[in-house]
């Protein structure tokens, strides 16, 4: 039985609860917690004197942002140059951009292209740069929250962790399910496993100071359990992902599902979408053949449950199932035109999930396993109260 609430009238009763772009407005923490959320920030910011910071930005972004990088990259004896895109949602690099990017050393990304573009990964690989996206950093208010305020190092230590529930080799199978009758079967080789426990995000290595590295802060989104390129796969090979995915609700809906909607893989491919009402419409009418681009699990305790706007949740245990569709969802470019993801996406959203891999438990009904890991609650010690920080998930 999970812990946290999952019936559809306990997630609308939750206090924070976002499937839908909306204001949201961050209290003012108290000045010794205000202290650790700028620490962490110019921790995981990690410029260097005589580094070129570029930004990727968008017209959404909060502009103090900006001038928070800006500052720490003149403070620490680096340049500092910006490039306003029209929104988050490039996939590939514009061409009048690269010549700006490419004299960088330090990058910060606001831009879905910073992940997946060939020219963005060819930039980590074979110069060094040092990318932070902040797709969960759009607000410098965040700085006043939990989340931003959680030790980054004991967050890395929990990232092991759950690195370490995973069989230390061989070919297994990665399986999703939960009470709903989700049954979602991911094929692992040896090989996926080791390129997966060698990503700097599966070291715990939060901090963008390592040449060739590529962060998320606020460090909350994943690692994901399964990525294409973290996994040292291409997008066009075969894997064989099967079964189908019963989730309590989805990025880009105000509510969760009322009535069940299933989406049903076959041989990597979305084969089809199951269940009535307007939800499931929405997805059949642009999901058939998408591919899974990723599963992801949330890993830090202090990250709102059930705020799962813009790229699904990032509380430990809660997961995401990400698609990547053949076209656009006409549905998702009315309601959230700004989103800063493309269109094509969607993120499907669980919260009272199991998840195995081969015959080892990482998630069990929707608590992450790592969270009662022996090192992870020492290093709780040198910074409070374990049961506080690790147990007390915001809802």
């Amino acid at each position: 039985m999970s812990r946290f609430p999952t019936r559809i009238e306990d997630i609308l009763a939750a206090p924070t609860r976002r499937g839908l772009p909306r204001p949201v407005q961050h209290k003012p923490a108290d000045i010794g917690a205000y202290l650790r959320g700028v620490d962490n920030f110019c921790r995981v910011m990690a410029i260097r004197p005589g580094d070129h910071v570029v930004m990727l930005t968008d017209p959404l972004l909060d502009p103090r942002v900006i001038q928070a990088v800006q500052g720490l990259a003149r403070g620490r004896g680096a340049t500092f140059a910006s490039y306003m895109g029209e929104s988050t949602r490039y996939v590939t690099v514009p061409e009048e951009a690269k010549a700006m990017l490419s004299r960088a050393t330090f990058v910060v990304s606001t831009w879905f292209a910073s992940v997946l573009d060939p020219y963005c990964i060819g930039l980590r690989r074979n110069q060094g740069q040092r990318w932070v996206k902040i797709t969960f950093f759009r607000d410098l208010d965040l700085l006043h929250t939990p989340q931003a305020q959680f030790p980054l190092d004991l967050l890395g230590e929990i990232i092991r962790a759950t690195g370490r529930l995973f069989p230390e080799q061989g070919d297994f199978t990665l399986r999703l399910s939960d009470p709903r009758g989700t049954d979602l079967r991911i094929p692992y080789t040896d090989a996926m496993l080791q390129h997966l426990r060698k990503h700097n995000r599966w070291r715990g290595h939060n901090v963008a100071d390592e040449p060739g590295c590529y962060v998320h802060y606020l460090p909350t989104h994943g690692p994901n359990l399964f990525e294409y390129s973290m996994v040292g796969l291409k997008p066009e090979d075969k894997v064989g992902v099967s079964g189908t995915v019963w989730a309590n609700w989805a990025v880009g809906f105000d509510k969760p599902f009322e009535s069940p909607v299933g989406v049903e893989f076959k041989d990597d491919l979305v084969h089809a979408v199951h269940g009535e009402g307007f939800a499931a419409e929405v997805m059949r009418d642009y999901l058939i053949g998408g591919t899974l681009e990723e599963l992801g699990c949330g890993h830090n305790p202090k990250a709102p449950r059930f705020d799962i706007y813009p790229a699904g949740p990032n509380s430990p245990g809660s997961l995401h199932v990400g698609i990547n569709a053949p076209k656009p969802s006409e549905y998702l470019r009315r309601v959230m035109p700004n989103w800063e993801e493309p269109h094509i996406h969607m993120d499907l959203v669980l919260y009272d999930a199991t998840v195995t891999a081969g015959n080892r438990p990482l998630v069990e009904d929707g608590y992450l396993l790592s969270l009662r890991d022996p090192k992870v609650r020492a290093l709780a010690e040198t910074y409070g109260d374990p049961v506080d920080l690790l147990e007390a998930w915001p809802v």
